[in-house]
This record gives C-alpha cells, sequence and structure tokens, in this order.
C-alpha cells in the first residue's frame, strides 16, 4: 500500500491515485510490487535533524528514503520523507514545475527502495537517467 502523508507543512498533494498508479508501473519495470511504502512530505528542518541523526549529513536535502527490509526482495517497502522547501526551491533552480519536481523526487526515492544507488558519479548519472525515464512514463494524467 502506498500512503501521502503530510508532517508540520501546508503542502497538499494532488492526483494522489494517478500518482500511485505511476509508482507501481515504475516499480513492475524493476519486478517490484509495493508493500508497505509511505511518501511523507515535511519541511526544511526536520529533514536536516533526520539527515543529521541517521546519516550524519549536516546539510539540506530534498529527499532521503528508507528501505525495509531488503530492496533485493520483490516486495519493497519503506519510507519516503520530501522536503518540500528544498523540492521548490530546486524547482525554480533546474526551471521546472514545482510539480514536475516533486514527482522527480518521489521517484528517486522509490528507485532507491529498488536498491538503485546514487553516491558514485557514474551511478548519480544512471539514477538521473532512471528518473527521466519514470517521468517520460508519468503520462498526460501527471503531466502538467
Amino acid at each position: 500500500m502506498i500512503l501521502f502523508h503530510i508532517h508540520n507543512t501546508d503542502f497538499k498533494i494532488n492526483k494522489r491515485r494517478a500518482i500511485k498508479g505511476w509508482i507501481k508501473r515504475i516499480l513492475r519495470d524493476y519486478k517490484k510490487v509495493p508493500g508497505d511504502i509511505n511518501i511523507i512530505f515535511c519541511e526544511s528542518e526536520y529533514l536536516l535533524k533526520m539527515n543529521n541523526q541517521y546519516l550524519n549529513h549536516n546539510y539540506y536535502t530534498d529527499v532521503i528514503s528508507f528501505s525495509y527490509p531488503d530492496p533485493s526482495a520483490e516486495r519493497i517497502s519503506g519510507d519516503i520523507f520530501i522536503d518540500v522547501q528544498t523540492v521548490r526551491k530546486n524547482a525554480v533552480e533546474y526551471k521546472q514545475s514545482f510539480f514536475t519536481e516533486i514527482l522527480r523526487v518521489i521517484i528517486h526515492g522509490i528507485l532507491h527502495l529498488t536498491g538503485k544507488e546514487d553516491r558514485t558519479v557514474e551511478q548519480q548519472r544512471d539514477m538521473r537517467a532512471a528518473e527521466d525515464e519514470a517521468l517520460d512514463k508519468a503520462g498526460k494524467e501527471l503531466v502538467q
């Protein structure tokens, strides 16, 4: 089950059903099915604290994913935390609509749950290509 949560922000997510369907289609491409996936939209300071506490990173980020249990399993579960404020800034910087940038970080988190990494330059290139491919498959119900 894919659930959306709002934590300490006034953000509202639209097109939930369409986004869930898109996520499921992308997961099928990776031969995965959703278990319990929580997508939590939050504010910058909350995600900064999590980044410090769990990853020992002292910087703002747009998304953090926690996979449960093993990403090599067919059924994947996890939590994806998205900093709405940073996504908004990134949308301006990358000249994207805010909604498109939200979709990008959602799928970035989903790709992490499938086991895809982005630690090296090569992995980052692969991740970006996978994000772009997934966004291409979003369909007209999600494209704005």
